[in-house]
């Protein structure tokens, strides 16, 4: 399978890494990417042949990933426009619907449209995926071989539900990030060093997300079975359901699903 990227910044290398991590040949990938000095890191760190211009190609293969930027988009699809044939494209461009990338494609069909996060970048990434109808089981498994070598996958049927991927897996890592920040700002406050409360922040994080994604239970009877009652966990999370940290992500997550859509009705015009 012949596979092309346009665009070679840091979701492509990460893709580029991971698809050569589970048996993709580096012969089979061309990345088109205008910067010298990216292209040169991706030649060296992949060895994957790599182009200054889309011009250069002669067709895009099998598979093609659309990996710039949506305000990018435009001028990055036109000279592609009649060397597609019946490549699958992949976009992991934010906002830019499936009917805007079928435009901009010259009305080709055989898309996808993808919504990776950046732990994609060390392997542990989480990517929604939803298609236009003519991609067939073969193409979506195609895909999943992809994205898969990033992370897990998730298909949504409806197009309208991207916008909650991207608020809720997109965005996600921003919030355990703010999480992560407030143990160790409590932790620097009971005397802690930074490196103290760095592990003990970063190690606790992980370690319950590694346990609820273990477990059959909900995260509330995990969230349950740790608080004692009259206990220092309950002290804490009293504290923190009055100050409304809950329903503060949950109104979080509803703007930026909110947010997205508005983004992604301008990028459509």
């Amino acid at each position: 399978m012949k596979i092309t990227f346009i665009g070679g910044g840091n979701m492509a290398n990460a893709l580029i890494g991971g698809m050569l991590r589970h048996g993709f040949a580096a012969a089979s990938i061309t990345v088109v990417e205008p910067g010298g000095s990216a292209r040169e890191r991706l030649g060296a760190a992949h060895h994957v042949v790599c182009l200054g211009a889309a011009s250069d190609l002669a067709s895009v293969g099998d598979l093609l990933l659309l990996a710039v930027k949506p305000q990018q988009m435009r001028e990055a699809c036109a000279p592609l426009i009649g060397k597609l044939a019946a490549a699958l494209v992949i976009s992991i461009a934010a906002g830019l619907d499936l009917a805007t990338l079928s435009r901009l494609l010259g009305g080709h069909r055989r898309i996808i449209r993808a919504m990776p996060n950046t732990p994609a970048l060390i392997g542990a990434g989480m990517t929604g995926l939803c298609a236009l109808p003519e991609v067939d089981v073969a193409g979506r498994a195609i895909a999943d071989q992809a994205l898969a070598a990033v992370g897990s996958t998730l298909w949504v049927d409806d197009e309208k539900q991207m916008d909650g991927v991207t608020a809720l897996s997109g965005s996600g890592p921003a919030y355990v990030f703010l999480l992560i920040e407030a143990l160790q700002e409590a932790a620097a406050q009971l005397g802690f060093t930074p490196e103290q409360g760095g592990q003990l922040a970063i190690e606790t994080v992980a370690g319950a997300a590694a346990l609820a994604a273990r477990s059959t239970e909900p995260a509330a009877a995990l969230r349950e079975r740790v608080t004692s009652k009259g206990g220092t966990t309950e002290a804490a999370l009293r504290v923190m359901m009055d100050a409304g940290v809950k329903e503060g992500v949950i109104a979080g997550v509803r703007a930026a699903e909110a947010r997205s859509r508005e983004l992604g009705k301008l990028l459509g015009e």
